[in-house]
């Protein structure tokens, strides 16, 4: 659990600044300290950094390969204790924190292994006696942004390519869980980890992100939070021209055609939209529904809602925790009453639920109309907003209303129809007829305003790395 530590120059160290409460969302109650490094811990970690940046460029992608096994291996064997950690902190049920646990453990080990993998190319030169060689570096130490709402895979979809690709790391995960932080980064150094490698430190996010993006020995920035946040860090990230992976806010849209297949797509859809309260950037949010089968979506998505078991997570038959914190179910709230005020019906929740803790009901509200704050800004949380739409047309046009494209649900039999929503919705990631996303091969990212860049894949191991060109004349070489 949090401990109130930060990790600099593989040494763990109390942070100078005042220790942060940790609160468990089911109850309310302190269970832990998180730790505030000064300033000057800041600039020690960034020192670090670039200390053992040198380092690892003599470490071969074999051995970092080994380290990251080594920290998978022991994710599984502690799953139980990581998985608990998570939902005190965070509030999901255990056994969404246990999958995230073993989820993160696969990633580990699929950039483990993808590391091996960085190959460059020969080009045919010009004239005999030239060798053109293209090389994949590592960018350098990297300074990363981590999240609350999936505190240990978010951390890996970080460290995992940064390590495998050569690059040492200053992370900051997010003040709320610092847990599962602490404990990933013990099982990195058991499995040889250099010291330096990867360093921790918490306090103000503000501060420390304006340090870290700013300091000249960081090379790359890595991001995931809102929009808001992300287009602050990568203007300064710009300044200095640093690379940057940005894995921002979306509103995920769900198109349900009339020829759907309702009962397969009610209960996949569903089942991801009140996942972790909803506090997850690929939620679905908008569904936009056909007219005819609008109403037995809307009953489906309703009597699901209804029949959730809500509760702390920790408990058995919990099917949905509590909000991450009060200022969340407060925002989602007062979204719902806006709703309300313009037309919207809800159809289940709407209310909070409980004396102790930030629970609230998973929510379903009809006719969401564009008018609607919901329908603008991403809820992230259980709200579902759903919408009538004529066609196939006016789905895809709603779809691409806002300005952010990370995923894209999309529900049809007609092969046509799926090519469409394939081809002409915009988002970085669309998943038609089944759950298809985040998986550790392929990759993970949005486009318009909810970033670039990739968090999975190969395609994430590639943005931790850099090509540099070597073109070499053999005459007058003497060996």
């Amino acid at each position: 659990m949090s401990d109130g530590r930060l990790l600099i120059g593989g040494t763990w160290v109390r942070g100078e600044g005042a220790d942060l409460p940790v609160i468990d969302p089911a109850t309310e109650n302190q269970v832990g300290a998180c730790a505030s490094a000064s300033r000057a811990q800041v600039t020690a970690a960034v020192a670090a950094a670039a200390k053992a940046q040198h380092i690892l460029a003599r470490t071969s992608a074999f051995d970092r390969a080994g380290v990251l096994r080594g920290a998978a291996a022991r994710l599984i064997a502690q799953s139980d204790a990581v998985a608990r950690c998570i939902t005190i902190e965070q509030g999901k049920p255990l056994a969404e924190a246990r999958a995230e646990v073993l989820a993160s453990a696969e990633l580990l080990e699929w950039f483990a292994d993808e590391g091996r993998r960085t190959y460059g190319r020969l080009i045919p030169a010009r004239r005999m006696g030239v060798e053109q060689v293209v090389t994949r570096e590592p960018v350098g130490p990297v300074a990363a942004f981590a999240p609350w709402n999936f505190p240990l895979s978010q951390l890996v979809r970080k460290i995992g390519p940064a390590f495998a690709a050569g690059c040492s790391l200053v992370l900051k995960p997010a003040e709320e869980t610092p847990g599962p932080a602490l404990m990933l980064a013990d099982m990195l150094l058991e499995s040889g980890m250099p010291a330096g490698a990867l360093n921790l430190v918490f306090g103000d996010p503000a501060e420390i992100s304006g340090m870290l993006t700013l300091a000249p020995d960081i090379r790359k920035i890595s991001f995931t939070g809102s929009v808001a946040v992300g287009k602050q860090l990568a203007a300064q990230a710009g300044a200095g021209m640093k690379r940057a992976t940005m894995e921002l806010g979306g509103h995920a849209p769900v198109i349900i055609s009339a020829d759907a297949d309702i009962d397969m797509a009610c209960t996949v859809i569903a089942g991801a939209k009140f996942r972790n309260a909803g506090q997850v950037c690929v939620s679905p949010t908008r569904f936009l529904v056909e007219e005819p089968v609008y109403d037995e979506v809307c009953d489906r998505l309703a009597s699901h809602a209804r029949d959730l078991h809500i509760g702390n997570g920790l408990e058995a038959g919990t099917q949905m925790g509590p909000l991450a914190h009060d200022r969340r179910r407060c925002a989602i709230e007062s979204l719902i009453e806006d709703a309300v005020k313009k037309g919207g019906r809800v159809l289940a929740g709407g209310s909070r639920t409980g004396n102790r803790g930030y629970f609230l009901q998973p929510t379903v509200i009809a006719e969401a109309t564009a008018a609607m704050q919901a329908m603008n800004e991403e809820p992230f949380g259980p709200l579902a907003l759903v919408s009538r739409v004529k066609d196939i047309d006016s789905a895809i046009d709603e779809a691409n209303r806002l300005p952010f494209g990370l995923a894209a649900y999309g529900f049809t039999r007609s092969a046509a129809s799926a090519r469409r929503m394939a081809r002409e919705v915009e988002a970085g990631m669309m998943t038609i007829n089944h759950l298809g996303l985040a998986l550790a091969e392929t990759p993970f990212g949005g486009i318009k305003e909810s970033g670039y860049g990739s968090e999975g894949g190969t395609e994430a191991l590639m943005d931790y790395t850099v090509p540099k060109f070597v073109s070499l004349a053999g005459e007058g070489i003497v060996t």
